[in-house]
């Protein structure tokens, strides 16, 4: 299995790191289709309390509860610090939107262990790859 594949298919709980509450916004589209997925999203943006019916949080650190997936709507500039977050609380995947691309971060990841993506949008893998339900 590929590791677009397994992302797909592991992990649940998605931190979506920029995400903004308007829906005109890229992040906020990719969040709700996501939700329409089954999936759990947890928005994070210092400047809102709440996104798609979910808290806001202002930093990985402070969700409390495990993240499978990191997926990130931020300048390629400002992925590092993201990812030595989502290294300390221990998520699985780092995934970098389309246009965001930082080998230094990606490298740091995957040295610790975790499965990376870069320039993807996780909504259009979903929607791509996802097998429909079996029951």
């Amino acid at each position: 299995m590929d590791t677009v594949q397994e992302i797909i298919e592991t992990c649940k709980t998605v931190a979506v790191v920029g995400l903004s509450p308007q829906p005109n916004r890229d992040s906020y589209a990719v969040a709700q289709y996501l939700q329409s997925q089954g999936y759990r999203i947890i928005p994070v943006n210092p400047r809102v309390e709440e996104v798609l019916g979910e808290k806001s949080y202002p930093d990985l650190k402070s969700i409390p509860e495990p993240v499978d997936v990191v997926d990130v709507f931020r300048r390629p500039e400002e992925v590092l610090p993201l990812v030595e977050q989502a290294v300390e609380i221990g998520v699985r995947a780092v995934w970098m939107q389309k246009g965001v691309v930082n080998q230094e971060a990606a490298a740091l990841a995957r040295a610790a262990g975790l499965m990376v993506v870069m320039d993807r949008c996780l909504k259009c893998e979903v929607r791509k790859r996802k097998q429909p339900d079996k029951n």
